[in-house]
């Protein structure tokens, strides 16, 4: 009689996937935004620990995290992260439901453009620029997402842009005579940090 013995080896943890951020990092943050997170998904249990994974070592230990719930079905109240937990609270009409309010306890707060997980390569590469600019954007998050709509939508369908359109897009004379853009930052360092793109 023989016996076979079959081992099963243990799989191997899968890391989870970098955050995908662009933020400010030159001098103190101007504008509305200090940069922008694109989450993979609507679930904030499996989002923020990436989130806070990338941002703690540069902007210390993320303790507190703040969301409106128009986008968020579930909302836990506190998230395991790292050797420490990050309270998670919601506040209706107090945060724009495109931004993420971060706090770091005696080191400053933060305010990132949440690019909806659903939005296009294209589109949050378009939003990730706009709310990471070293001047600051004037708009607010939900403005911002709302101006990149009408550009995202109609990229999308099939039906061909007005020739006035297609000639300002495709760089006709509105994007031809534009004066190149000044930048107000040092010009030997980049003043944006993009992360997991």
């Amino acid at each position: 009689m023989s016996v076979t013995l079959h081992t099963t080896s243990q799989p191997e943890p899968v890391a989870a996937p970098a955050a995908r951020l662009a933020l400010k990092i030159d001098g103190p943050s101007r504008g509305l935004l200090d940069g922008a997170w694109w989450p993979r998904s609507r679930d904030l249990l499996n989002e923020l620990p990436a989130l806070t994974d990338a941002l703690d070592p540069l902007w210390g230990r993320i303790t507190r995290i703040a969301v409106n719930p128009k986008y968020w079905p579930i909302i836990p109240r506190q998230v395991p992260v790292d050797g420490h937990i990050v309270k998670v609270g919601w506040f209706t009409p107090e945060i724009d439901p495109h931004k993420l309010l971060l706090l770091s306890y005696g080191t400053g707060r933060w305010d990132l453009l949440v690019i909806p997980p659903e939005t296009g390569a294209e589109a949050a590469a378009r939003l990730m620029a706009a709310a990471s600019e070293y001047a600051g954007s004037p708009l607010t998050a939900s403005e911002l997402v709302a101006a990149d709509d009408p550009r995202h939508t109609a990229s999308a369908t099939d039906t061909a842009p007005a020739p006035e359109e297609a000639w300002e897009y495709e760089g006709g004379a509105s994007a031809m005579s534009a004066p190149p853009a000044q930048q107000s930052g040092p010009p030997s360092r980049a003043s944006r940090l993009i992360i997991g793109m």
